[in-house]
């Protein structure tokens, strides 16, 4: 039951703007799926729920026993590298033109209605 209080940007109210904000979230839009920190944790979770990921990486982990060694052990890495690499950079510049998109809508000046 608590009114949310709105203070227009004028300066003469920013001490009152201020106490009223901490109880507020704000209002910026957010349509990156990563931050610098979880980028890489999440892409990787993402990336081995594939079935053809997880394939490669069995093949891998079976190669490096000597008993099962078929290919030579930088071989069977290839193709999980490069899979893994382009997906990396690909999802990498998808999230940094969310990343420029947002700033731009959340630094664009708006018009209120007002009667």
């Amino acid at each position: 039951n608590r009114w949310r209080v709105v203070f227009p940007n004028n300066g003469r109210q920013e001490r009152d703007w201020d106490q009223a904000s901490r109880f507020y979230s704000g209002n910026k839009i957010q349509t990156t799926k990563y931050t610098w920190f979880t980028f890489l944790p999440k892409n990787l979770f993402e990336q081995f729920h594939r079935l053809a990921n997880l394939y490669f990486l069995f093949l891998l982990v079976v190669n490096w026993f000597p008993q099962t060694e078929v290919f030579h052990r930088e071989i069977t890495m290839l193709p999980l590298i490069v899979v893994l690499l382009a997906s990396v950079i690909k999802d990498a510049i998808e999230n940094y033109g969310k990343y420029q998109f947002d700033k731009l809508i959340n630094s664009s000046k708006t018009k209120v209605y007002d009667k």
